[in-house]
């Protein structure tokens, strides 16, 4: 299927000769962050004097650049009427609260009851930078993952917010609850992830094919079988999170996937199996919550910090943790 494209036509003058291409389009305000332009110009979207060029060309001077941009096409995906957490809403963005068991986009197997289908009944206008399937989402979440999500309203928004979070400038603390003791109150996991070649949907550390993975940590609360921690991503790679605290042996506490249930009981002496049960059954799915988000506000320069609380789980988790009596109440 054809995808209709703007066409942008660019003047340089002998004054911008030796000038990165790159560098060149961004003084140029065209709403687009660096990272997008080097992206449209390795998919030879961008052209100079109708010749595909890298994004470190240095301008000659009296050049025409053309750049292509696709627009968004309809989406077939229909708005749904369900009820969202919005913390922060203006004509340029939002930042959600995602509960946990809400898939952030439509993909194979999940079509209706997402995020974005909520996002498309509430707002009129989302950013089409990532396609028809994941309007405005900058970022995402796991499905069984809780907290903030900052979504973007227009295409001038996310390119700058995708600058930030390609430049780690981005802020994100997620607090979780983990299966043991971390070996030391605050410190730096520094191990590259990837898919694993033997199962598609895990992510495993040191694949042959990874990336630089980075989370900073620190202990908040330590109880016998537990710790409450406080995290934060530098790089934001997928599962990254529940792969290096799984990959200390410590994985978030209620997480299948990645030894957080039935290996991390198995591992427990009778007397401590029973209160472990005890905890698993108010978590139905890892104990992951995206806590607090920062960013600087595109349009207006302003930075912006949003946090949320710990949903029910959680905090009921965390409760009988504390050995608190209302810990089943809310």
């Amino acid at each position: 299927m054809s995808m209709n494209v703007k066409t942008l036509e660019i003047k340089s003058s002998l004054g911008d000769e030796g000038k990165r291409l790159d560098v060149f389009l961004v003084e140029k305000k065209l709403g687009l962050s660096r990272s997008r332009i080097q992206d449209l110009i390795s998919q030879q979207e961008v052209l100079v004097n109708n010749k595909s060029v890298k994004p470190h060309y240095k301008i000659k001077g009296n050049e025409t650049i053309f750049i292509s941009l696709p627009l968004p096409v309809e989406s077939e995906i229909k708005p749904e009427n369900i009820p969202l957490d919005i913390l922060y809403e203006d004509k340029d963005l939002l930042v959600v609260n995602k509960p946990a068991g809400m898939v952030t986009h439509p993909a194979a197997g999940n079509y209706s009851g997402t995020l974005v289908n909520a996002l498309l009944f509430h707002c009129k206008d989302l950013s089409g930078i990532n396609g028809v399937l994941r309007p405005g989402i900058v970022h995402r979440l796991d499905k069984d993952t809780s907290g903030l999500l900052v979504v973007a309203k227009n295409d001038f928004t996310h390119n700058l917010l995708a600058e930030q979070l390609k430049e780690r400038k981005l802020f994100r603390q997620y607090w979780a609850l983990t299966c043991g003791n971390m070996p030391t109150w605050e410190g730096k996991i520094e191990v590259p992830i990837g898919r694993s070649t033997k199962d598609r949907k895990k992510i495993v550390a040191n694949p042959p094919r990874s990336k630089e993975s980075i989370t900073l940590y620190q202990v908040l609360e330590r109880f016998e079988i537990s710790d409450l921690l406080c995290l934060k991503l530098l790089t934001g790679r997928t599962h990254q999170i529940r792969v290096h605290l799984s990959y200390l042996g410590k994985p978030v506490l209620g997480d299948e996937t990645y030894g957080g249930r039935k290996r991390w009981t198995n591992q427990l002496g009778e007397s401590q199996k029973d209160f472990a049960y005890r905890i698993l059954e108010l978590l139905p799915r890892q104990a992951l919550h995206a806590k607090k988000i920062g960013f600087v506000h595109p349009r207006t320069k302003e930075y912006i910090e949003i946090e949320s609380d710990l949903p029910l789980d959680m905090s009921r988790a965390l409760k009988l943790l504390r050995g608190e009596k209302n810990a089943l109440s809310h």
